[in-house]
């Protein structure tokens, strides 16, 4: 049974009860995955385990509609856009695709492409289009006249980030079109590396004393985000366009319309496959799955798309996604290879991990040399031992993993794998901490947290990260020489940092430093939520701290917060609140919130001004069903925009209740209530002013 078969049918059997508090806590995961993937390319999990937690979302709210959150992931696309650059509006939404996982997912979805063109009147049978589904960063690219004029990122479908600039030094990409182009045309592709490039690049900046980038869809991501175009066009990126945003006339077909596109310059890939019907299509897709290891760039599933253009048009779109296309979904590639030796890895909080050697092995396209060996609950139960042949994984975008041992003659006896008594670093005696949840699950701690030079360094690199105090300039290089020079110590300690004493580092000349000051000084008043992610607490990302901040407005507060009061935050789990509590209750910690306080460090409180005569001001409004025009989260930014409160419950508190189409169970609360209940359009009316 596959993995989601098995996580199939664990999902039919949570009850209500146990599903609003998983349906929360993959609220606030998924939310974390998708700001990692989306908008700093750095993700911690698969893309497979991703798509299953997604899937898992889906199911419980599709089970219990009620326990649908206002502005759930389900209903949305992709990430924010970058601030760094200039904002691009897709005319058409660029959306993604829903996942399949299964060839009976595949039969499945031919059927609800049938029976809905059945119920519109068309008694149809689709043939079907199969493509790759290419590994990298989805980019739309816009022509004037048969000139590149535009090109932008998907963002979160209706608007991402101008990077015309960049895209412009992709070879594969066309700046002027070959033969008659129409006025405007809008392509949409993906860019990513080359593997045999990216390899080859990784091993030039090794050479020159640079850090490897560890994977291809992220470098190509972080990449195209570039201001300097320059460093782009050094870079082996490549494009391949994979359908028609607007613009282009005639053909009936989907393959018709990339043969075209290949006519007009771009290139499109050429294991794309038509194929009469879903049976084919199932047997088009594992061909495509033989062929992955040989691909000298990533894909990690394949689409399959109706391929008439008449009936996409006719089977249309559901919230986030086509009816007449998906994606599906492969398995992470495994192969084998032998352990050499087991590398000791220390993290912010002082974990202890093992990181495999390995015999180099090519894994989806990219040669392995370290892995992944999860805990000492994985090295028991695999039973491994130095020289093992062990099997590896890719899963996606994250560090390769080692998955099972394959025992052979020599495997009892070789010398057992076994955690170090004394942290690598610093030689300060672990700590062995039990999971309360899972107490067979042991985590291996460096209790040094203010001496460890590891725990030193990469607390400060997340005070100053992006989603923290975003301290620009503050990188690595210069943390290293600020703790080696003895300058600092504790986040505290860089707000006391001068001109004069950064400009005694290497390589930092006054301009630079004087920079560097400034953005310390900046960071001072950063909001609540990004000071309480920066400050490192245990299990607390970027959406726990913001629901940290909203519940209790001021640092002050959650320093005083007790058990009752962090269980009482809306999707705070119990580890969570556990950790946060035992993180403001250490003395060290509370005594480090005092120096960044006494060094000008703000807390500001979290507080949403309201104008009182915005036209929902004080008014507190339950969104319910599907409306005619306004997703739900453009409703709900809507409502915040003009003073209200959207709750995703009805009480005798509730001012209005906005149902649309297959409105649930709230709106029978309502009734019951007496209640207000209006549609769209008297919302809309409201949000302009009227009574």
């Amino acid at each position: 049974m596959s993995d989601f078969d098995t996580r199939s049918a664990e999902w039919a059997r949570i009850g209500e009860a146990d599903a609003a508090a998983r349906i929360a806590f993959l609220t606030t995961e998924l939310e974390r995955h998708n700001r990692l993937y989306h908008e700093l390319d750095a993700p911690e999990i698969s893309d497979r385990e991703y798509d299953l937690l997604y899937r898992e979302l889906e199911t419980l709210e599709g089970r219990f509609p009620d326990l649908k959150r206002e502005g759930s992931l389900t209903s949305r696309v992709g990430g924010a856009p970058l601030e760094q650059l200039q904002p691009f509006v897709h005319r058409i939404p660029l959306l993604s695709l829903a996942n399949v996982f299964g060839a009976d997912e595949l039969r499945d979805f031919a059927r609800r492409c049938r029976d809905h063109l059945r119920r519109i009147g068309r008694d149809a049978e689709p043939t079907f289009f199969v493509e790759p589904k290419l590994d990298g960063l989805a980019i739309e690219l816009v022509y004037e006249n048969g000139k590149l004029t535009g090109a932008g990122t998907r963002g979160n479908g209706e608007v991402g980030e101008d990077v015309t600039h960049n895209m412009r030094t992709v070879r594969t990409v066309p700046h002027q079109l070959k033969g008659k182009a129409p006025p405007y045309l809008s392509v949409r592709g993906e860019v990513l590396f080359e593997l045999e490039g990216f390899e080859k690049m990784n091993e030039a900046r090794v050479a020159a004393g640079e850090r490897a980038f560890e994977n291809p869809r992220n470098s190509a991501a972080g990449t195209i985000r570039q201001l300097d175009s320059s460093k782009v066009a050094s870079r082996p990126l490549d494009f391949f366009a994979h359908s028609l945003g607007e613009g282009l006339e005639g053909g009936t077909t989907h393959g018709e319309q990339m043969a075209r596109l290949a006519q007009l310059g771009f290139q499109v890939n050429p294991l794309n496959k038509r194929c009469a019907d879903i049976e084919a299509a199932i047997a088009a897709v594992a061909e495509l799955e033989t062929k992955r290891q040989d691909l000298n760039y990533e894909i990690d599933g394949a689409v399959i798309k109706v391929d008439e253009l008449a009936l996409q048009k006719a089977l249309g779109f559901i919230t986030r996604s086509p009816r007449w296309a998906v994606a599906y979904k492969y398995a992470p590639p495994q192969v084998e290879s032998i352990l050499e030796d087991v590398l000791w890895g220390v993290g912010r909080t002082g974990i202890v991990t093992p990181i495999a050697s390995l015999q180099p092995v090519r894994v989806g396209g990219v040669t392995v040399r370290r892995a992944s060996l999860h805990n000492a609950k994985m090295l028991k139960d695999m039973d491994l031992r130095y020289g093992d042949r062990v099997v590896v994984t890719r899963r996606g975008d994250v560090i390769p993993k080692v998955e099972a041992v394959v025992l052979d003659e020599g495997h009892a006896h070789r010398r057992h794998v076994v955690y170090p008594d004394a942290c690598p670093v610093c030689g300060t005696t672990l700590v062995a901490e039990p999971n309360p949840d899972e107490p067979d699950k042991i985590t291996h701690r460096c209790p040094n947290t203010l001496s460890c030079p590891v725990q030193r360094s990469e607390s400060l690199r997340h005070f100053a990260s992006r989603l923290g105090m975003d301290i620009d300039g503050l990188g690595e290089k210069i943390i290293g020489q600020l703790l080696d020079r003895e300058m600092v110590a504790r986040p505290s300690d860089l707000y006391a940092l001068t001109v004069e004493n950064l400009e005694e580092l290497d390589r930092l000349g006054r301009k630079s430093a004087q920079n560097l000051v400034a953005a310390i000084e900046e960071s001072k008043a950063r909001p609540l939520h990004r000071a309480l992610f920066a400050l490192g607490i245990p299990q607390v990302g970027e959406a726990t701290a913001r629901d940290l901040a909203d519940h209790f407005g001021t640092i002050d507060r959650l320093l005083d917060a007790t058990s009752d009061d962090l269980h009482a935050v809306n999707g705070i789990a119990e580890k969570t609140a556990a950790d946060v509590l035992g993180f403001f209750s250490a003395s060290a910690n509370r005594d480090e919130i005092a120096r960044l306080r006494a060094a000008g460090v703000v807390f500001p409180p979290a507080v949403r001004r309201v104008n009182a005569g915005a036209p929902l001001a004080g008014k507190t409004i339950v969104l319910t069903g599907t409306f005619p025009t306004l997703e739900r989260e453009r409703a709900k930014q809507m409502i915040l925009e003009a003073g209200g409160k959207v709750s995703g419950s009805v009480s005798k508190k509730t001012s209005f209740v906005v149902a649309g189409e297959d409105a649930g169970s709230k709106l029978d609360k309502a009734k019951e209530l007496g209640v207000e209940v209006v549609d769209e359009a008297t919302l809309l009316a409201r949000l302009g002013g009227a009574s």
